[in-house]
């Protein structure tokens, strides 16, 4: 039987200010992308998203990003790597930190916006963020986009890693997601989210927007909780795997 593990970014809200229902979602998802405070969210939420998820028995995953609130991680930013590097020690720090302070465990890693981005061009950048992360916690899963840089960074690293796919988003012909600035980047259609993912799971491909089929193991499915279908796409996906026979659960990494 084919299996998925469903993922999505939370815990990025900030103070009074509320992002996405991460109480929802984590009814529906197996794991859990919580921010790390860079691009968004802060201690109080953090503390609030990882205790929720622990008691859903939801994995936990350390969601780290560029120190940029205003364009919520979101802004391509040219920071030397080795600063790049401490940041990320700090961000996981933090999450691993609150995590055992709940008693709770970070079980894997995921890039944010656009550093996620720009790793996913870059092999060498996603190396050696993945090192600096791996340097806090070696034992973490690292969330990779499939068939793109980051995974022949992991696979050159040897360490465990899942790859992703995403539920919302449309996909160009060399893996990478389509910019949000062009007309029909995003998904907010349930349905029609539902059914892609089934048809990429079984496929074991990405699908593209031109219909190209680019072959990749698909370990986990991302849900983003920042839209307003966020919520309405988790249950359509979930549901639409299961009535496939594709058992949801979460992903246990592969070896590079």
């Amino acid at each position: 039987m084919l299996t998925v593990d469903l993922n999505a970014d939370m815990g990025e809200s900030f103070g009074p200010w509320t992002m996405g229902d991460d109480a929802a979602l984590l009814t529906t998802v197996t794991s859990a992308n919580i921010a790390c405070g860079a691009h968004a969210g802060d201690p109080d939420v953090m503390h609030a998203t990882m205790g929720l998820a622990h008691a859903n028995g939801v994995g936990i995953g350390s969601h780290p990003g560029f120190a940029d609130l205003q364009g919520f991680g979101r802004r391509r930013m040219h920071v030397p790597i080795a600063s790049l590097q401490n940041s990320i020690r700090v961000q996981v720090g933090a999450s691993l930190g609150m995590a055992k302070a709940l008693g709770a465990k970070v079980r894997h890693l995921k890039l944010h916006g656009a550093m996620s981005n720009m790793t996913c061009e870059d092999e060498a950048m996603a190396r050696a963020l993945y090192e600096a992360a791996l340097s806090v916690d070696p034992d973490l899963i690292i969330m990779t986009l499939a068939a793109t840089a980051q995974v022949k960074a992991v696979q050159s690293l040897g360490c465990s890693y899942a790859c992703e796919i995403f539920a919302d988003r449309a996909y160009n012909d060399d893996a990478t997601l389509v910019d949000r600035s062009r007309p029909g980047a995003v998904i907010h259609d349930a349905e029609v989210a539902g059914k892609r993912m089934v048809d990429m799971v079984k496929a074991q491909a990405i699908i593209t927007d031109s219909g190209k089929h680019i072959p990749t193991p698909i370990d986990t499915i991302c849900l983003h909780g920042d839209t307003s279908t966020a919520v309405d796409i988790a249950k359509s996906v979930r549901l639409k795997l299961e009535n496939a026979d594709i058992k949801v659960a979460q992903f246990a990494g592969r070896k590079g």
